[in-house]
């Protein structure tokens, strides 16, 4: 696959444009550009420039609302029930992302759950953001039903991803992760690349393990991470999200024909509650430094802490560019013209 380096502020300018000609309002349309572009800023290409074609496609078909907002339905105190009206997934999670942060400032801890809501792209956009605002936060979405429950053949669960961050000087934690062993993003980055999974990551249509990207995309029936407990992970999520946002399930969603009207929680913590901020850093990193101090099973090799090579990557693309496929940008330039 031919690649093309490009700039973080060429791509956020093609973008504001594009999705301005899209009929997002320029705020919005500004937002999209930056999110899109440090996404890929972050090495994430497959929920960033990569997916921007597929996003406007359900903008095209009036899948995404290009007019409508997020807005607070319900109040109990600390938590809150949000409806995004079918817009933006990106909008929307940022906006209640930031309700969250509010509501932990004001409680401690603050939770906005919200339904009716579009694909939010990278999830962990949202975990960085709550970081950057000083909170911890757990996050989670459902998905349209992608793969099998453990022990069944056809799909009847979501690869619900899951964001923990952990604000730190020293660099943000933040976990970010699919249900599935690969995300459906980073097989079919690899499937671009015309490279294989290092691990078999689902079945192909023969009921065949397997790790060829196509045969999985082909297929739509990606593994669960840790076989049996992803699959009972991946169900528990998706009753958290339904109930608390009394959203859809991803049995509903798979009604749909299409990713819509999904459900997702957005659960902030406040630590600096505690008053003992520099204790909290000293353990972290503890953890961290206990983690990295290890001999690697292969000469070379590193330990990481969720983030920690997100980190490095943006900080090299900041200085060479961002190497995304030559395909996908014609693609995204041809539809900005």
């Amino acid at each position: 696959m031919s690649e093309v380096k490009i700039s973080f502020n060429e791509m956020k300018l093609v973008l504001e444009s594009l999705f301005h000609k899209y009929s997002f309002p320029k705020v919005q349309a500004e937002l999209l550009a930056i999110t899109h572009a440090e996404s890929t800023l972050d090495g994430i290409n497959s929920h960033g420039i990569n997916r921007v074609p597929v996003f406007l496609d359900y903008v095209r078909k009036g899948i995404v609302k290009t007019d409508a907002t997020a807005e607070k339905i319900a109040s109990m105190g600390s938590m809150e029930r949000w409806d995004g009206n079918l817009g933006a997934g990106i909008l929307n999670a940022i906006s209640c992302t930031d309700r969250a942060t509010t509501l932990a400032k004001e409680h401690g801890i603050g939770l906005v759950a919200l339904r009716n809501t579009n694909h939010w792209m990278r999830g962990g956009t949202y975990g960085w953001q709550a970081a950057e605002q000083g909170c911890i936060s757990i996050m989670f979405t459902n998905t349209t039903p992608n793969m099998p429950a453990w022990g069944g053949r056809d799909n009847r669960i979501g690869n619900n991803p899951l964001v923990i961050s952990i604000p730190r000087e020293g660099g943000h934690v933040v976990l970010d992760m699919a249900l599935s062993q690969f995300s459906f993003g980073k097989m079919e980055s690899l499937h671009l690349k015309d490279e294989q999974l290092p691990f078999h990551g689902g079945w192909d249509n023969n009921n065949q393990l397997s790790k060829k990207p196509k045969d999985i995309l082909d297929s739509g029936r990606a593994i669960p991470v840790g076989y049996w407990k992803g699959s009972a992970l991946s169900m528990i999520l998706d009753i958290l999200a339904t109930l608390l946002s009394a959203g859809n399930s991803t049995y509903k969603i798979g009604q749909k024909g299409h990713e819509t009207s999904i459900s997702q929680v957005f659960l902030c913590i406040d630590p600096r509650v505690f008053e003992d901020g520099e204790l909290q850093e000293k353990l972290v990193n503890e953890i961290i430094q206990y983690t990295h101090d290890v001999s690697p099973m292969e000469k070379g090799n590193s330990t990481f802490y969720p983030g920690e090579r997100t980190l490095a990557t943006r900080t090299k693309n900041l200085t060479e560019g961002m190497p995304i496929s030559t395909k996908i940008w014609e693609q995204v330039r041809t539809l900005a013209k």
